[in-house]
C-alpha cells in the first residue's frame, strides 16, 4: 500500500473556543525531497497553548497561521530519505514540521537526537521548549531563594510541573494550582510539591492563603483570571512574577466582566515593589546548554520527574488540542503520529 501524507490545516479562524470546524484533515501524496533537502516522517507532534494565539490574525509576537496552511508546531521525526549532507537516513530529529505526517526540511533549525541519551519524546517536553520555559522563567526571572514560597499556576502541565520541582531543588516551598483532585495528588505525592489546590474549588482563594502563611515570593503565571485574583493579595514585598501564559483568557472574545482590578494591581506593584515580567522562550535560547546540563542531570539523579499525555493519531490533533485548552491533559500532551521505533 502506498504511503500518503496527512496534514491538519487551519480551515477558519475561531471565535472564542476552537471547534473541530476550524480544522481540516487532508491527505495526499508524500512529497519528494529536492536538492539539499530531506524527507522527515513525523513520530511525535507537540501540542502547546501558544498555538491558540496563532490561529487568530491579531498582532502578536509570532505570525498567525494562514488559512489553508498546516497548523504550526514542533515535532520529532525520523529522516527516511535525504539529499542533505547534514541529515542521514535513519536520523532522529527535532524541528518545526507543523501538523503533518511527512515534512520536507533543508536542515535549518533541525536538531539531531540520540535515543540512547533520553527518550526522543522528551525533546518536546521536559528536555524541550516547555522545560526550557520553566527553567529560564523561574531561575532567570523568579530567582527563588531558599525558604521562599513559590506558587505555580497550571502546575500539573508540562511547564508548571518542572517549575515546582526546580523550586524544590533550590530549597523553596512549592505550592501548585491545578484543575482536579487527581492532578493535585500527583503534584504532592509524585512531584514533591508542599501543597496543591484545585482551582475549581469554591474556596480556592482561602486554600491558597492557608497554603502560603508567609505570603508569596514568586508566582509563576500560566493562567490569569480568577487564579491571579486569588494570589494578588498575598504577594510579599519584592515578589517576582514571571508571566509565561494566560490560558484562562486565550478563548475570550471580550474583556472580562468587572470589577476592574487594575487599580488594586498597580497599588500592589507600587507598595510591594513587585517585579512583573513577561517572557517568550525563543528569546532565551542562549540558556539552552545550561538547561540541558542542569535538567538532564536532575532527571538522571531522580530529582526531577515528568509525565507525558500521548494521544494516538494525527487526525485526533484538533480534538486533543481543544481538550488541552480546557485543561483535559495530564502532563505534556503529545500526538503520536507514527510508531516510535526507539520504544
Amino acid at each position: 500500500m502506498t504511503e500518503t501524507q496527512t496534514r491538519v490545516l487551519l480551515a477558519s479562524r475561531p471565535k472564542g473556543t476552537p471547534t473541530a470546524e476550524n480544522f481540516e484533515v487532508v491527505t495526499g501524496p508524500v512529497p519528494e525531497p529536492g536538492e539539499g533537502e530531506a524527507l522527515v516522517k513525523a513520530i511525535y507532534l507537540s501540542l502547546d497553548p501558544y498555538m491558540r494565539g496563532r490561529m487568530d490574525d491579531a498582532k502578536s509576537y509570532a505570525e498567525p497561521v494562514k488559512l489553508g496552511d498546516p497548523m504550526t508546531g514542533r515535532g520529532v521525526g525520523q529522516v527516511i530519505k535525504s539529499n542533505n549532507s547534514r541529515l542521514t537516513e535513519g536520523d532522529f530529529v527535532l524541528g518545526t514540521w507543523d501538523w503533518q505526517s511527512h515534512a520536507i526540511s533543508d536542515g535549518r533549525g533541525v536538531l539531531k537526537l540520540d535515543p540512547a541519551t533520553a527518550p526522543i519524546s522528551t525533546a518536546l517536553g521536559v528536555l524541550g521548549m516547555p522545560g526550557l520555559t520553566a527553567y529560564v522563567g523561574l531561575l532567570d526571572i523568579g530567582q527563588p531563594k531558599e525558604g521562599e514560597t513559590v506558587v505555580v499556576a497550571a502546575a500539573s502541565g508540562a511547564v508548571g510541573g518542572v517549575v515546582g520541582q526546580i523550586a524544590k531543588i533550590k530549597g523553596a516551598r512549592a505550592v501548585g494550582i491545578a484543575g482536579t483532585p487527581e492532578k493535585c495528588a500527583f503534584l504532592t505525592d509524585e512531584l514533591g510539591f508542599d501543597a496543591a489546590i484545585c482551582h475549581r474549588d469554591s474556596d480556592m482563594a482561602d486554600q491558597i492563603a492557608r497554603a502560603c502563611p508567609d505570603g508569596i515570593d514568586v508566582y509563576f503565571e500560566n493562567v490569569g483570571g480568577a487564579v491571579f485574583e486569588a494570589v494578588l493579595p498575598l504577594f510579599n514585598p519584592f515578589a517576582r512574577i514571571p508571566v509565561c501564559g494566560l490560558i484562562a483568557r486565550y478563548n475570550a472574545t471580550a474583556l472580562p466582566d468587572g470589577p476592574d482590578r487594575s487599580a488594586q494591581l498597580m497599588r500592589s506593584v507600587l507598595t510591594n515593589r513587585l517585579m512583573i515580567q513577561g517572557f517568550i522562550v525563543t528569546d532565551r535560547y542562549d540558556r539552552h546548554g545550561d538547561f540541558i546540563n542542569d535538567v538532564g542531570g536532575w532527571i538522571r539523579d531522580g530529582k526531577l520527574k515528568y509525565r507525558e499525555d500521548i494521544v494516538e493519531g494525527l487526525e485526533n490533533a484538533p480534538e486533543a488540542f481543544i481538550g488541552l485548552l480546557g485543561g483535559e491533559n495530564f502532563g505534556k500532551r503529545l500526538i503520536r503520529v507514527s510508531d516510535d521505533p526507539t520504544r
